[in-house]
């Protein structure tokens, strides 16, 4: 049978983008269907804009820092508008290298919704469109509750183009994007309340990461109120008001939700083609990203096994590799190195130590929490943790965790030694860069509890 592609990809983000260019690369004539923007929520709506807060928010303290350096910063203004100008400058910039790369690797960019009609066939714009394989990529969208009133709340998406800042807000969620937008907004002078409906923000990461970030952002001036959820939103004269399902309530300027994504496969056509979906709605795939139509494919958020941009960067690698190479790719997503990008930052692999006992291994905890050297200067009273989870049955380090500043930065180092199966021993032989941080990660002496 001829196809119109032998690759039609639906969705053009981080894992559709890859997947596209190297199965090109391999001689596929490819094309990728894109309903907004080429780059996908990292780049458009996303890690990328969001990390350009990050840096934006962390001046105010970087300048009430410098003064213990002898530092004197007069007159220190921020523009909201300025910022947001610039942000999107460079989100315009991306957009078009996204563009220039998929057109010099000749995939054809068509614009528009894709909807599949059947295992082979999707339609756009009206016209039926032929491929031998179907790639869904469209990654996943914010969540948002049922409650009265949602209609006045923003997400991650639309907080990226407010036109001015408010005098407080309230942000809802306790997973790594509410997190890090509370210390944005904390940080540009907002006064922030997170509110989240668990005993303690970040679920699934080591409690003592989530003790230590909880502590700090409290110290920074974020108001943080767990075992709370929201009932009822009002619009009122100067801003809302939120009813608490305890029945108290509190005035706010704006309220963002980001209480999770779900995977974008409503109105997509799957059912058409008799593709297996899970319960939150995500393509249910093997390990090759197959689904259970031979012909269709799905990588990314969609899938939601690893919700991370480099996880869907290598899955449509995998993808290529596997249906246009001839070698065929399964990506391990046991061991994945990650940053939180919260004030002060996250950055963690492997296991945490719940997990690890809970997964049965016997463990020496080694953590140590204390004033970077820069703090001491500044006087900053930010503290940084460090901790390493080994099996005792073997000296293999099964996690590490850093709270502090460039922990990002760290973790993607010492994220090739966890993978690579490291051993506590092996760190103590690794000779410390010293004066820094990281340096406590190779001269733990005693675990936790030793005497």
């Amino acid at each position: 049978m001829s196809f119109d592609y032998d690759l039609f990809v639906i969705g053009a983000g981080s894992g559709g983008v890859r997947a596209a260019r190297m199965s090109a690369s391999h001689g596929a004539k490819v094309a990728v269907a894109e309903e907004y923007r080429v780059g996908g929520t990292c780049v458009i709506r996303g890690c990328v804009p969001k990390k350009l807060f990050v840096y934006a928010s962390h001046f105010a303290e970087e300048f009430e820092d410098a003064a213990g350096f002898g530092w004197t910063v007069a007159d220190a203004k921020f523009d909201w508008p300025t910022l947001v100008k610039n942000k999107d400058a460079e989100i315009d910039r991306l957009n078009g290298i996204y563009i220039k790369n998929l057109e010099a690797s000749g995939v054809e960019i068509l614009q528009g919704r894709a909807i599949v009609k059947d295992a082979n066939t999707v339609t756009l714009d009206g016209r039926d469109i032929t491929a031998k394989y179907i790639l869904v990529a469209v990654g996943g969208t914010p969540f948002m509750p049922q409650i009265e009133g949602v209609e006045h709340v923003i997400s991650s998406n639309e907080a990226f183009h407010i036109e001015a800042l408010p005098k407080d807000i309230i942000v809802v969620g306790g997973g790594y994007i509410a997190v890090e937008f509370a210390g944005i907004f904390n940080g540009l002078g907002v006064d922030t309340t997170l509110v989240y409906r668990g005993a303690q923000i970040l679920r699934g990461f080591d409690n003592e990461v989530r003790d230590h970030l909880a502590a700090e952002m409290a110290v920074k001036g974020v108001s943080i109120k767990t075992e709370s959820d929201i009932a009822a939103i009002t619009k009122t004269d100067n801003g809302y008001t939120v009813t608490y399902q305890d029945g108290s309530t509190q005035d706010t300027g704006l309220v963002m939700y980001a209480t999770g994504r779900v995977p974008m496969t409503d109105g997509l056509g799957l059912e058409n083609a008799g593709v297996e979906l899970g319960a939150k709605g995500e393509i249910k795939v093997d390990a090759y990203s197959k689904t259970n139509i031979d012909s269709i494919y799905a990588v990314g958020d969609v899938t939601a096994r690893a919700e991370l941009t480099p996880v869907a960067i290598r899955e449509g690698a995998a993808f290529a590799e596997t249906v246009f190479n001839d070698n065929p790719l399964a990506v391990d997503h046991s061991i994945i190195p990650t940053a939180v990008f919260s004030q002060p930052s996250i950055g963690t692999v492997g296991l945490g130590e719940e997990a690890a006992r809970e997964a049965g291994h016997e463990i020496d905890v080694y953590a140590a929490s204390f004033r970077p050297m820069k703090n001491t200067l500044s006087g900053n009273p930010e503290k940084t943790l460090m901790k390493l989870i080994v099996d005792k049955a073997d000296d293999k380090v099964l996690g590490l965790h850093i709270v502090g500043p460039d922990s990002g930065e760290m973790i993607q180092a010492f994220g090739v030694a966890i993978t690579m199966g490291a051993t506590k021993a092996q760190f103590d032989a690794t000779i410390a860069v010293h004066p820094t941080a990281a340096e406590e990660l190779v001269t733990f002496k005693q675990p936790r509890g030793a005497a």
